[in-house]
């Protein structure tokens, strides 16, 4: 029996290549070796407030880019988080199980805490206790291994560790999971600011390349990528603007080191960001056209979603009925 996978993107924002390069790839490549699970988290992305008409459409396309992506809804289960009740359910049983200084040390709501001029009422508690859910819908289906980037580092210790307690506390119950990333490409950078990772969130319009974004967008948003002084690419130190356009071109194009090194050494700025450019032009394409055709084939979309999450609701519901059962619940 092959070992169980789970992952998940929220349906908000443009999923851009950084999420393709360290996520959706990766799934595709895998999922035959696994028994996968894949999630458009909704209820995390109400964490924040959402236009309730938006946040629907928003999940059909992410639906939809998962596919176009790879991944085979004959083999993995494709489904949106609130299609199935137990995962807030799991997160409250956790809530009560998690000691309030584990959240509190959480960088990523120490980020938004800060964001927001420490003000905490500025700061929904769902921002604080996310990361509960996000362990929620990993253990709910004993997933073995959750692939995911290396930023989320933090909230698999925190699920590993959740799942560790609850264990100790009540009996083993659940499996704990171990972290898989991607070789190359795990964490692409903002093309404005290659110190920070590309984002969703960024304001910068000159930050990330959207998945869906056509040529000439996506040649204007490359041309405009930061660089640095040297006249043309340095293979033993580039600076961080040219070492993350390099490795977008290596994680689209699977070119060896040494392949990159031979045609990339020297090579002045201005041919760099035309060959990054091609090349991702060129890997969008069958993917934008896949995209298209099933944004155009609703009901088959629909029909995905809903058959996924039958699909996984009766592991959802074996690992529920142990959890009450542990924790002296009375439902059945």
């Amino acid at each position: 029996m092959k070992p169980r996978i789970f992952s998940g993107m929220q349906p908000t924002g443009e999923l851009h290549i950084g999420n393709y390069l360290g996520a959706l790839r990766n799934w595709a490549r895998i999922q035959h070796d696994y028994e996968p699970i894949f999630c458009i988290v909704d209820q995390h992305a109400i964490t924040v407030r959402q236009d309730p008409k938006r946040l629907r459409e928003s999940c059909e396309q992410v639906a939809a880019l998962y596919l176009a992506a790879g991944l085979d809804p004959g083999h993995s289960a494709v489904f949106v988080q609130s299609q199935i009740a137990a995962h807030v359910e799991l997160a409250w049983i956790f809530t009560c199980t998690v000691p309030f200084g584990w959240l509190g040390r959480m960088t990523q709501f120490k980020a938004k805490l800060q964001q927001a001029g420490q003000k905490h009422d500025a700061v929904g508690t769902g921002l604080f206790v996310y990361p509960v859910l996000m362990a929620a819908d990993i253990l709910l289906y004993q997933a073995s291994v959750v692939p995911v980037g290396d930023d989320q580092s933090q909230h698999m210790e925190l699920t590993r560790n959740i799942a560790q307690r609850f264990n100790s506390l009540y009996g083993k119950t659940f499996v704990v999971p171990e972290t898989r990333l991607p070789s190359v490409g795990a964490r692409i950078m903002g093309l404005d600011d290659p110190t920070r990772k590309m984002s969703k969130s960024a304001g910068s319009p000159n930050h990330a390349v959207s998945l869906l974004d056509p040529p000439g967008r996506v040649r204007k948003v490359i041309g405009r990528a930061v660089t640095d002084s040297e006249p043309g690419v340095d293979w033993s130190g580039p600076g961080p603007g040219v070492k993350n356009l390099l490795t977008i071109f290596q994680a689209f194009g699977d070119w060896t080191d040494g392949q990159m090194e031979r045609h990339f050494a020297g090579m002045r700025y201005g041919s760099l960001k035309k060959e990054v450019t091609a090349m991702v032009n060129a890997k969008l394409e069958p993917i934008q056209r896949r995209y298209g055709e099933l944004m155009d084939s609703r009901d088959y979309l629909r029909g995905v979603l809903r058959d996924s999450a039958d699909r996984v609701a009766p592991i959802a519901e074996a690992t529920m009925r142990r959890a009450r059962k542990r924790t002296g619940l009375y439902g059945l």
